[in-house]
């Protein structure tokens, strides 16, 4: 028996999908004001766990807001995250996005020290003279990294958009931001990607201009 598509045409796809999104966690009420986020980032997986999966700090969508909208940068851990990323909403904002895991200064950090390149881009972006916004889709150990440095007082990010995946150090890591005094929104428990780190950086860029 074949299966009916539904006609839809191109440019009508994402609302038809958000539309069935929607009909699909039928009774179940989001905060209103995170409801975007959750939406897109189950719209980029089609993994409804993401509506109990993603956690956010008191006052986390005005504080990222006022952060992309005030002159802070973003730096990912990986080129996929960046990749994913809307460049033409980043460009109407002047933010600048950086990902420093090919620079041969961060390979060879990574190796003086034992550690990984995506901590290395951590301490590299510490460096910068400008506010940060860390968006961390893969790597834990950039995560740890972000931790250790806050606690050192050598880091004050904007806003920390932790989602790794995996199973090394991964829940442990998001629970590690979750107990500093820092802005942030983490999908917890295993489940992540780069994917929809970049789908949370997205929304609040498209949040901006629903405003």
């Amino acid at each position: 028996m074949k299966t009916e598509l539904e006609q839809v045409l191109p440019k009508e796809i994402e609302k038809r999908s958000f539309e069935i999104i929607t009909e699909e966690l039928g009774d179940r009420k989001l905060d209103e004001a995170y409801a975007p986020i959750i939406k897109r980032v189950i719209h980029t997986t089609a993994d409804f766990d993401y509506a109990d999966n993603l956690l956010f700090s008191e006052g986390v969508r005005e504080k990222a807001l006022s952060a992309l909208q005030n002159g802070a940068c973003i730096v990912t851990d990986t080129q996929m995250a960046r990749a994913g990323i809307n460049k033409k909403a980043l460009a109407k904002l002047g933010v600048e996005i950086y990902n420093f895991i090919a620079d041969e200064d961060v390979s060879k950090l990574a190796k003086e020290n034992g550690t990984t390149r995506s901590a290395s881009c951590i301490d590299k972006a510490a460096a910068l003279d400008k506010p940060v916004i860390f968006v961390i889709g893969n790597a834990p150990t950039a995560l740890v990294r972000i931790y250790e440095l806050v606690q050192e007082k050598k880091l004050n990010p904007e806003l920390i958009i932790g989602t790794p995946v995996g199973f090394v150090n991964v829940v442990q890591s998001k629970e590690m931001i979750m107990e500093l005094d820092i802005p942030y929104i983490i999908a917890k428990g295993r489940k992540g990607g780069s994917n929809v780190a970049a789908a949370i950086v997205n929304a609040l860029l498209y949040m901006i201009y629903e405003r």
